[in-house]
């Protein structure tokens, strides 16, 4: 059901259950720039925030300035000395360090632009702040500006600079014995799936296009590693899936998942570029069947982390974050746009849903059915849901208190304004009323795999070709108070300015052959 003007209306059944859901957004990501030319464009976060205002959902969010993730907070999975290069290179300076640029994977796909590492900083500082809030009592916590998931330990890849999700994941791992990642990008989850690939704790579940195309990873024969072996699950797929499709696998084989892993909590990297007419994806889903992964995994009732990721039809990525909050928070949100600041991108229609296309699916039935066979019995493999002696809990990144009934209301978010970022209405209301108030095809992402990991982290094995990858930065056997760094998120919804070890701003590089997250 839904009504002319914006209006967003309750959602019905089981999946209208009113969730504590919380939103981090820096007013600043849109402004970081990738390049002339450059698919990746962090104004789609601006743009869906945007839409969140004026559709009026940012009232019904607790919402967050995220706090900058520090040095020591990249190290629990990057290296020393590749934090150290990002932090320190530039436009300015990075033609002194080309040999820097080729060892950890800078340049092309991962330019060097000016803020790269406040860049980075930030939007992994919204992931590690929204698994601290599910970690302290909320339902769902969302960050659009993370997920990008193709980062290595050493070394960027596919736009991907710092794995916020592998860092959003230790964290949660600090409270939760099993923790489920599920990636419904168009591309593999390489870098959080290598990072996890000999661990029983973390599961990775990639829904992805496979066969030629970047990253080249993800085939359905990848299944983890000693302790790891079937906690990696690959769904590969060919061109133009479609929404009927997608869910014939999706639900089966989550469903069958969740019942096995029993995790305590979910990762869900929500990649729009597996919507129809991306423009550098090839899959045909709409709006609607992308969100209905969101749905599904939100009525398990487990702590439920979303993350944003690929997209490149910058239009359609706002579109789809701004309706699977809606689902978050369980709402049908209306299909009529309100006016806003960037109302033309949307023309000529100016509706939240856009039809998929009349492409081919290349998808077969019988294709199909092979794989969730396949992978259903691998799942069978797994008897029990893997258990951890828990010794000494890691300390939680420092996450000041406060009472939230306390806030100055004057202070809380301006909707007319993007600077001030808090907006915690009263999350109950149900009314959802707006606020009054070709690209060429550019395949960037080196589909041809010409960079193999750099210290050989990842190497086939045996007949089950699985990855023996070097375990993550930390060991997730049994977390130790050692090895925690923190980083200060300010609880009620003003934001704390967090003094930062490094201030430095990051520079600017080329541009690499790839094809995004």
């Amino acid at each position: 059901m839904e009504t002319g003007g914006g209006n967003s209306l309750p959602g019905v059944g089981q999946d209208a259950t009113k969730r504590k859901v919380c939103y981090f957004y820096d007013p600043e990501i849109g402004n970081y720039y990738y390049g002339q030319g450059h698919p990746m464009k962090p104004h789609r976060i601006r743009m869906t925030h945007a839409l969140l205002a004026h559709y009026g959902l940012l009232g019904h969010l607790q919402v967050y300035k995220p706090n900058p993730a520090r040095d020591r907070d990249l190290c629990r999975f990057h290296a020393d000395d590749y934090v150290a290069f990002l932090r320190s290179i530039s436009p300015e300076t990075q033609q002194d360090q080309m040999r820097a640029l080729k060892r950890f994977n800078v340049g092309e796909d991962c330019p060097v632009f000016d803020g790269l590492y406040s860049f980075c900083q930030a939007y992994a500082g919204g992931s590690v702040g929204g698994a601290v809030k599910l970690n302290h009592g909320h339902d769902i916590a969302i960050n659009w500006a993370g997920g990008l998931h193709h980062a290595k330990k050493c070394e960027a890849s596919g736009f991907c600079y710092v794995n916020d999700i592998v860092l959003a994941i230790l964290e949660l791992l600090k409270h939760h014995e099993r923790v489920l990642y599920v990636d419904i990008d168009i591309h593999h989850g390489d870098g959080v799936e290598e990072a996890f690939y000999t661990t029983d704790r973390v599961m990775t579940v990639s829904f992805h296009k496979f066969g030629d195309y970047f990253p080249g990873t993800g085939d359905i024969h990848d299944i983890g590693y000693g302790k790891g072996k079937y906690y990696s699950l690959n769904v590969p797929l060919d061109d133009g899936i479609d929404d009927e499709s997608y869910q014939s696998l999706f639900k089966p084989i989550m469903g069958k998942v969740m019942e096995v892993f029993r995790p305590g909590a979910v990762v869900l990297q929500c990649g729009a570029d597996s919507l129809s007419g991306d423009r550098l994806g090839c899959f045909n889903l709409s709006i609607r069947g992308h969100a209905e992964c969101v749905k599904y995994m939100r009525s398990f009732n487990v702590p439920l982390l979303l993350l944003g990721g690929g997209g490149y039809t910058i239009r359609n990525v706002a579109r789809c974050w701004c309706y699977e909050t809606g689902v978050a928070l369980g709402v049908e949100v209306d299909d009529k746009m309100p006016p806003h600041e960037y109302y033309e991108y949307f023309g000529p229609d100016y509706t939240l849903h856009v039809a998929p296309s009349n492409m081919e699916n290349k998808n077969s039935r019988q294709q199909l059915d092979e794989i969730r066979a396949r992978l259903l019995d691998n799942l069978s493999k797994l008897r029990h849901a893997p258990s951890v002696q828990f010794q000494e809990r890691p300390p939680d990144t420092e996450f000041p208190e406060h009472d939230e009934d306390q806030e100055d209301p004057d202070e809380r978010h301006d909707l007319a304004s993007d600077m001030d970022v808090d907006g915690s209405k009263n999350p109950d209301e149900t009314s959802w009323k707006p606020c009054s108030n070709n690209i060429q095809n550019v395949r960037i992402k080196k589909e041809n795999m010409e960079c193999e990991p750099k210290d050989q982290e990842a190497h086939k094995v045996g007949g089950d070709t699985a990855k023996v990858v070097e375990p993550m930065a930390e060991d997730v056997s049994g977390p130790k108070a050692s090895d925690v760094s923190s980083m200060a998120i300010d609880e009620a919804g003003s934001v704390k300015a967090e003094q930062q070890d490094t201030q430095n701003k990051l520079p600017e590089m080329p541009i690499f052959a790839h094809q995004k997250p």
